[in-house]
């Protein structure tokens, strides 16, 4: 019950952030930013106990405190980095999080599963030689990143093929929206900036991460 509010109390507080923010009021929506992820981490530390509850929260946790050191890009390249670094170790912990929900046979979806991976190799090729020209120093942690994003992906995509609907259907979904949500913000800020790039960044990064949570508790569900 309290872990259903704290979820409801997300989605509220996230369009109340993204309307400030669809409205020009950028200035409110960074000191509300600190405030969304906790909701998420709230519902899932009262959800009742599961084999991958601690890697669902050290996710959390880590895309928070990205979170919280990206606000302070605009200072200096290292926070940046330190927001890339959060975050990269985010993605790592929805990697073993993915896995430890697997149970891979994949002699049914053979088909489902080729084209997933070239599509997911597709992308991580165009947007590395989108980006390559504008990195400058920054080659090998960006690629490093995409190749991480993009691994976690692929782990969704062999869930998506495994796990019972419609959990495995949230998380999918939220796995492409998190790489659409982290592809954005790099064509924003190494290739050319977007129109309403804060909106459409955060919308899905939002989106995304409450897909995930939804996906994994509605796995996990004791019946």
């Amino acid at each position: 019950m309290k872990s259903n509010v704290l979820l409801n109390s997300f989605i509220g507080f996230s369009l109340v952030y993204i309307s400030f923010i669809f409205f020009g009021n950028e200035n409110t929506a960074w000191f509300l930013k600190p405030f969304l992820l906790p909701f998420l981490l709230l519902a899932v530390y009262f959800q009742e106990t599961f084999s991958t509850k601690k890697i669902l929260l050290s996710a959390l946790t880590l895309s928070w405190v990205g979170d919280i050191i990206l606000m302070f890009a605009d200072k200096g390249e290292l926070y940046f980095i330190a927001g890339l670094i959060a975050f990269l170790l985010s993605h790592i912990s929805y990697i073993i999080l993915f896995s430890k929900q697997l149970k891979i046979n994949l002699k049914k979806s053979k088909i489902i599963f080729w084209v997933g991976v070239t599509a997911i190799a597709f992308y991580l090729i165009v947007i590395m030689l989108i980006l390559l020209p504008s990195l400058g120093d920054l080659k090998i942690p960006v690629f490093v990143y995409a190749l991480t994003i993009s691994i976690m992906l692929l782990f969704a995509l062999k869930g998506f093929l495994n796990w019972q609907k419609p959990a495995n259907s949230y998380i999918l979904i939220g796995a492409i929206v998190f790489v659409a949500s982290d592809s954005l913000l790099a064509f924003d800020k190494f290739y050319a900036p977007l129109q309403y790039s804060s909106l459409l960044i955060m919308a899905t990064y939002l989106l995304a991460q409450y897909l995930i949570v939804i996906g994994i508790l509605k796995l996990n569900k004791k019946k």
